[in-house]
């Protein structure tokens, strides 16, 4: 029995998130869910988008498995994601963008990989105004780069891809301008390539990057960056195969995993009911992997991809002529995984 902290989140997260718990229970795979809050929910219940309680539940679960979350604008509030991440030390966001075949992309053969340090960069919250006579005339935002979180994550990419099968690892970076920062990040990682002699690697400017994921991704295998360029280098792998509705992501540290979709809580289509939960359910076959829970992980995704394949039983961003809500396809998707 795993004992697993579920937030449903914001939006539309507690109906893909109901689907994807659905679907994993379909498995057969004992779990026992606490049931815990974040976001604009545990605002409106508590008073605090990040109530103890939840971040107690993680602490002795040591794995989560949430939804979409809204971080309530004003208030003095931080990111409740990018809050988790550092208060967890969850140093490894891990953004996998493999084609689903059906769906109607550019290229129909994707398998990308970014791995994305997760607590550092410019998303440390190192930042503040200059003023002058009361007035805002400047801000400035450090760009954190320290050895020990270079280490971590560029291991953690080389480590990955040896133990998936993959066969080269492209370090991403801006050296030739941001020459300290970046500097330390790419002379690292040619010192860590050297541990590594069967994997491949490469370097490439991040500018140059993104060109050349929309000319020619399949170049690409596993993709390790820091954390701005990391965020948005996954987004771009993400619209490749089809966009956010199909990608998964997990945060991972030494002490706990996240699991969760990487998209956000559209409240505008919340009560619609026809949120894809694809994404959802990645994340969980994600977690089922880490788990240990290879059986169940691969069942899952077997089903999802002859889902979206067959294109019937799919949410409308899939096939608007399927007339599909999101019970509709958690449905099939939990009949055939049972099966």
């Amino acid at each position: 029995m795993y004992k697993i902290t579920l937030i449903p989140g914001d939006g539309i997260g507690p109906s893909i998130v109901d689907a994807a718990v659905r679907v994993i229970e379909a498995t057969g795979v004992q779990v026992q869910w606490d049931r815990q809050i974040a976001g604009m929910a545990a605002v409106e219940a508590v008073g605090n988008p990040l109530p103890d309680a939840t971040l107690n539940s993680i602490r002795h679960t040591r794995l989560c498995f949430k939804g979409p979350l809204t971080t309530p604008v004003g208030g003095g509030y931080r990111s409740v994601n990018v809050t988790l991440r550092q208060t967890f030390n969850l140093y490894a966001n891990v953004r996998p963008a493999i084609s689903f075949a059906g769906t109607n992309t550019p290229y129909q053969n994707v398998n990308i990989v970014t791995v994305r340090e997760n607590t550092e960069g410019l998303y440390s919250g190192i930042e503040h105004f200059i003023t002058e006579d009361g007035h805002k005339i400047a801000a400035e935002s450090v760009l954190l780069v320290t050895r020990n979180g270079c280490e971590r994550i560029i291991e953690y990419a080389f480590d990955y891809a040896r133990r998936t099968g993959r066969k080269k690892v492209t370090l991403v970076h801006k050296a030739n301008i941001l020459k300290c920062t970046f500097g330390l990040f790419l002379e690292i990682g040619k010192e860590i390539a050297q541990r590594y002699p069967d994997i491949e690697f490469n370097d490439v400017i991040v500018d140059a990057c993104a060109m050349k994921l929309v000319m020619n991704p399949c170049d690409f295998d596993v993709i390790v960056a820091t954390n701005l360029f990391g965020d948005i280098l996954s987004d771009l792998a993400a619209g490749l195969i089809g966009g956010l509705g199909l990608t998964a992501g997990a945060n991972i540290g030494h002490s706990a995993a996240l699991f969760e979709a990487v998209h956000g809580s559209a409240p505008d289509i919340a009560h619609l009911g026809i949120a894809n939960p694809i994404a959802t359910i990645m994340a969980g076959v994600m977690m089922l992997e880490h788990i240990g829970e290879m059986g169940a992980a691969r069942k899952i995704e077997r089903v999802v991809r002859d889902v979206v394949n067959e294109g019937r039983y799919v949410t409308p961003d899939l096939n608007p002529g399927a007339g599909v809500n999101t019970q509709a396809m958690a449905n099939e998707l939990v009949r055939r995984v049972a099966a």
